[in-house]
């Protein structure tokens, strides 16, 4: 277990594989933490540097009370990778993940040579959706928007046929501590990158799932279009959460984007 104090919280992070090969470094999405991608890891090439940690608000990183700011989780991840002396990562970012990618990418040209914006936007819903989401979770909890969450994460064909897996999901959802669950969607509801993706010109892989409930293919397919020169890759049978449901691809197609960069 990695732990380290910083910018004022505790961020729990793995860094595993060769340590002297080029980084990946990952990040997770609302409702989840870096067990997100478990079941990529072993997909990858081997003599990568595969570094995955816990946003704010989740998983073992701390839980301040209060809103967040993206500028908050941007500077998490820029922080952590100073630490462990990263440049030049390709930044993969799932949703919110997505986001922290694009917010870094143009805050630190030195730490992130590509970057992949997987099921996410420059501008994820409305203020007054992601309002009417806390108040929610503030009345309710989290359980109170869980179904509706899970439907958006997996496509009807995984939850029908994958319950198991489906239960494991769902517990790591509900038990996101609230402070980070109303912390971090404050920070999405206030943020529009639109004017600043618009203007990066780093090597950019976007990908979408096909029955994604949260961040449709389209808008995907609209952010990567802000970006000269991105690819937009759509994987079948897979929603929110692809690298969950469709594994195998997810990391064909990641590994193709590294080749293409000289990563690996």
């Amino acid at each position: 277990m990695n732990l380290i104090e910083l910018n004022g919280i505790t961020v729990h992070y793995a860094d595993e594989g060769d340590p002297n090969g080029a980084a990946v470094v990952f990040s997770n999405s609302l409702g989840t933490d870096f067990r997100l991608w478990d079941q990529l890891i072993p997909l990858l090439p081997k003599g990568l540097r595969l570094i995955r940690y816990d946003t704010r608000g989740h998983g073992l990183t701390s839980a301040p009370e209060g809103d967040y700011f993206m500028g908050d989780l941007v500077a998490d991840a820029a922080a952590l990778l100073d630490h462990l002396n990263v440049k030049d990562c390709v930044f993969v970012g799932l949703s919110v993940g997505g986001i922290i990618a694009q917010g870094l990418a143009a805050e630190r040209m030195d730490l992130v040579r590509a970057m992949v914006l997987s099921n996410t936007a420059a501008k994820i819903g409305t203020t007054e959706m992601w309002q009417g989401r806390m108040a929610d979770v503030r009345k309710g909890g989290i359980e109170a928007l869980e179904e509706p969450i899970l439907e958006r994460w997996f496509a009807a064909k995984f939850r029908r046929e994958q319950k198991t897996t489906l239960a494991g999901w769902r517990h790591m959802l509900c038990r996101t501590p609230v402070n980070g669950y109303l912390g971090v969607s404050a920070a999405i509801a206030e943020t529009d990158l639109f004017e600043s993706t618009a203007r990066l010109t780093l090597p950019t892989l976007a990908i979408a799932g096909a029955e994604d409930g949260s961040t449709p293919a389209d808008l995907v397919r609209e952010t990567a279009d802000l970006i000269k020169g991105s690819q937009f890759h759509l994987i079948r049978g897979a929603a929110h959460l692809p690298c969950v449901e469709q594994p195998q691809d997810y990391a064909a197609v990641l590994t193709a984007f590294l080749k293409e960069q000289g990563h690996v």
